[in-house]
């Protein structure tokens, strides 16, 4: 028994033995794997705070990136200050913008036709609000910025343009659309009109083109018209005084006595619901073409017409672009008005002092024939009738000889004025 216990204890010492460097193996290869542990985080460690001073340097550089970009930004804008006080010729707008399609854009490409062919840095300037103050404080601005000669477009500028004229002796004045006057109408005798030698006043016989424009759309075929002018001012009456004119001078021509005019003024130059839904009723009355003498309110019209399968006639520059519905317009030479002067200031020959009417005879006026959309109404019949403008054989009347629609002398068409 003693030799068996022997052996037994033996064994047992052998297997704890042999236990014993297991556990001592595992031992060593947990260590080794707590080590390579440790080590993997001391190295992502490193790499987070490494990544964090990379972080904190780019953070660093986009705010340096900004400052500079905050920096550049600074510097165009100067740079157009500057550009802008480098503008030797400069306009101030009326209400509108210079792609209005009427009497703004039509003064804007002038000057910038006159100054990109004569190498001459020009700059508009458009008024926030609408009254004498204003304007004249849009006036410095453009003296201020360098202008030696500024242009004005319609007729809100007449009483700004007289007292600039006075505040600015060195600076030259062109007024499109109207003639200097201190805008005082409720005095005696009404308004005191004065132009000085470094101004000049330029206006256009509207009432030929609006003549042009009724004669053509009877000779065309039309028998129903309208005219929708935008306020009361003498531009736009002379236009549908002369509308009328055209219009009983081409019946009378063609032996009609059937003719009949809706005449309107919608009071806004801005195109509104109110403007097309007028149009709309006049087309569904059986109105078949409305002369829309009345800004951006012409493309309430337009819209009108196109619901109405009706027609259009434009008004200042040439609108066939703006819709299909547009026969043809009463068009101003604007641009042509502009480089003119811009062209005499230039050359020493400014017709300061006076007040230019630009009609017929100076080609003030027309249609655009070559994008008018007549069905019979040619070239030659264009031609005869506007050489009788030329020649004086049509007189018309206009603002200054009857006070209303109604007293203007026609014999073959039927005016009914709404109010």
């Amino acid at each position: 028994m003693k030799k068996s216990t022997g052996i037994l204890l033996a064994v047992l010492l052998i297997a704890a033995l042999v236990a014993g460097g297991v556990l001592l193996s595992q031992k060593t290869d947990l260590q080794k794997q707590v080590d390579d542990l440790t080590a993997q985080v001391t190295t992502l460690t490193a790499e987070l705070e490494t990544a964090k001073k990379d972080a904190a340097t780019a953070a660093e550089e986009a705010a340096a990136a900004a400052e500079e970009a905050e920096a550049l930004k600074k510097q165009a804008e100067e740079a157009a200050k500057a550009a802008e006080g480098t503008a030797e010729i400069a306009m101030v707008t009326d209400i509108g913008t210079i792609d209005d399609k009427s009497f703004n854009q039509g003064t804007w490409e002038g000057i910038k036709q006159y100054a990109e062919a004569n190498g001459k840095t020009f700059h508009y300037y458009q008024p926030t609000g609408q009254s004498t103050e204003i304007y004249l404080d849009y006036i410095e601005q453009a003296v201020n910025g360098g202008a030696k000669v500024v242009v004005t477009p319609g007729f809100l500028f007449e009483a700004p343009i007289y007292f600039a004229q006075d505040m600015y002796p060195d600076v030259h004045f062109i007024l499109i659309d109207g003639n200097t006057n201190d805008g005082n109408w409720e005095q005696e005798g009404g308004a005191k009109y004065r132009t000085e030698q470094n101004a000049v006043g330029i206006v256009f016989a509207e009432e030929e083109a609006g003549f042009l424009a009724g004669y053509a759309a009877v000779k065309d075929g039309y028998k129903k018209l309208g005219f929708m002018g935008g306020l009361a001012v003498p531009a736009v009456v002379r236009f549908g005084y002369g509308f009328v004119q055209g219009i009983d001078y081409a019946a009378k021509e063609m032996g009609l006595t059937d003719l009949t005019v809706n005449y309107q003024y919608v009071n806004s130059f801005l195109p509104t619901p109110e403007v097309q839904n007028a149009a709309a009723a006049w087309y569904a009355d059986g109105i078949e073409v409305i002369f829309a003498c009345a800004g951006g309110a012409g493309n309430s019209v337009m819209a009108a017409a196109q619901a109405a399968n009706g027609k259009v006639i434009g008004v200042d520059v040439d609108q066939s672009g703006e819709s299909e519905t547009v026969i043809t317009s009463a068009t101003k030479g604007l641009a042509a008005a502009v480089v003119k002067a811009l062209g005499e200031y230039y050359e020493g020959k400014f017709p300061g002092g006076q007040a230019v009417v630009m009609d017929a005879k100076l080609d003030g006026v027309g249609l655009p024939m070559a994008t008018s959309r007549f069905t019979t109404f040619t070239q030659a019949d264009y031609d005869a009738v506007f050489k009788k403008l030329v020649d004086g054989e049509v007189k018309l009347q206009k603002d200054s000889d009857v006070a209303s629609v109604n007293e203007i002398t026609v014999e073959n068409v039927k005016v009914t004025e709404f109010k």
